[in-house]
């Protein structure tokens, strides 16, 4: 039975490793955010008036003729509030699909590694679809595949391609409706800071794009700007979130019940707990039916088809993530 154990869902709580993930991509993010923001908020950078993203409004309650209006509820987020701030996940929540897939796509077209490695990465992505939760060994296998591509590069080498593929393959998948909200955060004198298990040098170049103040990201060692292909803690992911989240408050003073977190995920269901004013974005099943418990805030920016599919059916993770080798290989066969 113990080959079955994938079927049976866990909830994974805090461990040291995700206490020292969280701690250290926070220090990570701090040392990176920007730091020529401008009084008041910053605008998304290159935009004009007509292309920047409308600041989404509070439903307006009307009042009854006869009936006194009821007490208005509270703008949110609340302007000059500076001991709030918000968090974002990224995958299907800012972004359509996973960062760190488009990511690796632009890393074999670079030849970074071969086909057969590329379809290792693609079987254990199908395969944490079709087990829906983290199994300890495949996980580490599936860390130890993507530690050795970028093992003895230099992070300034990674950075520089991160930005090239951001314009390639991730520019054109942010959701607008969840950039709106990041911007209201930004119009309000808040702090915005994307939370993501993607590398933190490639959340850092999309926080960056988006003109947010920074990104926790999972944190790969470097000495002397070299990859060693070793983590610090673990994958910034479910418990390990949420501890990075906690840490960025406590360095930064902020009061985590005025803070806002947005996730599409259930394994974020720990970071979105710990802020007073979470959003389920594009949600998961779990997640929705949690949320509704909870009477967290739903939004979902899919269209009516893809907002159906909620939860995607193992077949149709594996058939996205054959899909994916394929192109990237088809992609390969084109340069040769």
């Amino acid at each position: 039975m113990a080959a079955l154990g994938w079927l049976t869902p866990r909830r994974r709580s805090a461990t040291a490793r995700s206490v020292l993930a969280g701690e250290a991509s926070a220090e990570a993010a701090r040392k990176t955010a920007l730091a020529d923001e401008p009084p008041g908020g910053r605008d998304f950078p290159g935009a004009t008036e007509a292309e920047r993203p409308a600041r989404p409004e509070a439903p307006q309650e009307p009042a009854a003729p006869a009936v006194p209006a009821a007490p208005a509820a509270p703008e949110f987020p609340v302007a000059g509030d500076d001991l709030a701030a918000a968090f974002f996940d990224l995958d299907n929540t800012v972004m359509q699909g996973a960062a760190i897939f488009h990511f690796g796509r632009g890393l074999y077209k670079r030849e970074f590694f071969r086909r057969r490695e590329l379809a290792r990465f693609a079987w254990q992505q199908a395969w944490f679809r079709l087990a829906g939760v983290e199994d300890p060994e495949h996980m580490q296998d599936a860390r130890d595949s993507a530690l050795s591509i970028v093992k003895g590069h230099k992070v300034s080498e990674l950075m520089s391609i991160g930005e090239e593929i951001y314009d390639e393959y991730m520019a054109v998948r942010i959701w607008p409706g969840t950039r709106a909200l990041a911007q209201a955060h930004l119009d309000a004198g808040q702090k915005v800071w994307l939370v993501t298990a993607a590398p933190v040098e490639t959340a850092t170049i999309i926080a960056r794009r988006l003109g947010l103040t920074g990104a926790l990201g999972t944190v790969a060692e470097s000495v002397d700007g070299v990859y060693t292909g070793r983590l610090v803690g673990e994958p910034l992911h479910g418990p390990a979130k949420a501890e990075a989240v906690r840490a960025l408050a406590a360095a930064e003073g902020l009061d985590l019940a005025r803070c806002a977190a947005y996730s599409d995920s259930h394994n974020d269901i720990p970071m979105l707990s710990l802020v007073g004013h979470p959003y389920a974005i594009n949600p998961d099943t779990k997640l929705r039916k949690h949320a509704r418990t909870n009477d967290w805030r739903l939004r979902d920016y899919r269209t009516g088809r893809k907002a159906v599919k909620i939860g995607v059916p193992a077949a149709a993770g594996v058939g996205a993530i054959a899909g994916g080798t394929a192109a990237a290989i088809a992609l390969h066969r084109r340069r040769k």
